[in-house]
Formats: C-alpha cells, sequence, structure tokens
C-alpha cells in the first residue's frame, strides 16, 4: 500500500505563492508518475498538473503558473504555484495521473483572498 500526504497550503492573497507538497510512503520506492489535482467548492476533482517518464504536462488554467517536481531522495512531490488567484481557491491532493490508482490523501486546502 501506498500513503500520500499533502502540506503546504494556506491562505494567500491574489499574486502570492505557495508550495505543496507530496510525501509518500509504503510500497513505493520511486516516483515514476504523478499528478496534482484540485477540488473547488462545488466542483468535480480535476487533473492540474502530471509528471511521467514522458515529461510534465498541465491543465490550461494553470499552464505558465504552476510547476511539478519530484524529489525521489525525499519521496516527495512538489507544486509550486504562482501568481495565484481567488479561482485557484480548492483543496489539493495528489496521486497517479489518470487512473488515481492511491488511496486519497486528506488534501492540503488553498485559498486565495482577492
Amino acid at each position: 500500500q501506498v500513503q500520500l500526504v499533502e502540506s503546504g497550503g494556506g491562505l494567500v492573497q491574489a499574486g502570492g505563492s505557495l508550495r505543496l507538497s507530496c510525501a509518500a510512503s509504503g510500497s513505493i520506492f520511486i516516483i515514476n508518475d504523478m499528478g496534482w489535482y484540485r477540488q473547488g467548492p462545488g466542483k468535480p476533482r480535476e487533473l492540474i498538473a502530471a509528471l511521467t517518464s514522458g515529461g510534465t504536462n498541465y491543465a490550461d488554467s494553470v499552464k505558465g503558473r504552476f510547476t511539478i517536481s519530484v524529489d525521489n531522495a525525499k519521496k516527495t512531490v512538489y507544486l509550486q504555484m504562482n501568481n495565484l488567484k481567488p479561482e485557484d481557491t480548492a483543496v489539493y491532493y495528489c496521486n497517479a495521473p489518470g487512473e488515481a490508482r492511491y488511496k486519497w490523501g486528506q488534501g492540503a486546502q488553498v485559498t486565495v483572498s482577492s
């Protein structure tokens, strides 16, 4: 089993930055693929950033502002979020991109004030 723990959320003003972390533990030795998802108020959960062996991909809504990266020595995936907007307010989760094959963590709340 793989456990995922997200951290780094908070309250930030529009234009500000945050860095989220996703620490993986359990039956995972190297992170080859991982994604960041978010679920805004009253909205379905959506994949916004993905890291695979082929590179990185981003949803249009975050492209140019968010960056996904991985530190396999720490088994941690990061999401650097810059120029945050109120519409980025959501609970952010990490999981495998597309199939989300791991158990969901508790998520990290990000609130962006205008």
